[in-house]
Formats: structure tokens, sequence, C-alpha cells
């Protein structure tokens, strides 16, 4: 896990999150795996209810990540639609509320010096995709508070 003091750059900016990514994903596919082979070799209706319920609780911790995930880039939009107001000219400002979602979450790790001459680019199709802004910055902000 990143410490707040190390310098985020692209290469490094991905966020795992240890105990989710590579302990309980396993251990579910892992038991998931095992528990259609169990039913498949010698087919009895209880071994139907462990998949069922192990398939289950995959679901459950999906559903948990792609909700936090959710708020998380609600919270993105708010805070960068403040920063926005904040550091761009009222007409950049404005025409900045026209980008989609994925651009203004790449957007976040801009620099505020260097925000302005970003967002134009971004407006003007400059960039195909979220990684090609990110990839753009050359001063970067760190997000170190990521889900």
């Amino acid at each position: 896990m990143k410490t707040m003091a190390e310098t985020q750059t692209y290469q490094n900016h991905t966020r795992w999150f240890p105990l989710f990514h590579f302990v309980i994903t396993p251990l579910l596919a892992v038991l998931i795996i095992w528990a259609a082979a169990c039913m498949m070799m010698e087919f009895q209706w209880w071994r139907v209810q462990i998949l069922l319920l192990a398939i289950s609780v995959g679901l459950v911790g999906l559903a948990a990540r792609i909700q936090a995930l959710k708020v998380q880039d609600r919270l993105i939009h708010l805070e960068e639609t403040l920063r926005y107001s904040r550091l761009l000219d009222p007409e950049l400002a404005e025409k900045a509320k026209g980008l989609k979602l994925s651009q203004i979450i790449a957007l976040r790790f801009a620099s505020d010096e260097e925000l302005p001459d970003i967002v134009r680019r971004t407006i003007s199709g400059e960039f195909a995709t979220p990684k090609d802004i990110k990839l753009a910055i050359r001063s970067w902000r760190g997000d170190h508070r990521r889900v």
C-alpha cells in the first residue's frame, strides 16, 4: 500500500486493496471452482446449495466493491466541479460541465497549475481516452485516498 509521502505518477497510481484483490477474491474463486467440481463428480443437492452459497458470497463482494467505486466516482465529480469553479475561468468551467465522468476522473491527477491547459485540450478532443489524459499530465497530483 502506498504511503502519503510517496510521489504518485501514472506508473504507480493503480490502487490495490490486498485483502480484497489478493486474498478474498482468489479464495472465493477457488471455493466456487471446488464446489462446482464436487457437485459434478457426485451430484447431491447439498453440493448445489454450497455452490449457490459460494456464488452468492462472491456476488456480494463484487456488489460491495462496485458500490464503493460508484460513491468514489460521485465524490470525485463533486470535488473536481468545485475545483474547476475555483481554478478555471467561468467560460472554461462551464464548458467543462460537458466532460464525461471518465475524463473528469483522469483530470483529477493534473496539478492546479496544469489543469486549465489539460482541460482545454480535453474539451478540444485532443485525447482519445482517459489514459491519454493521464499520460499528458506533467505535474502529477497524487490521490492517495482512493478506494
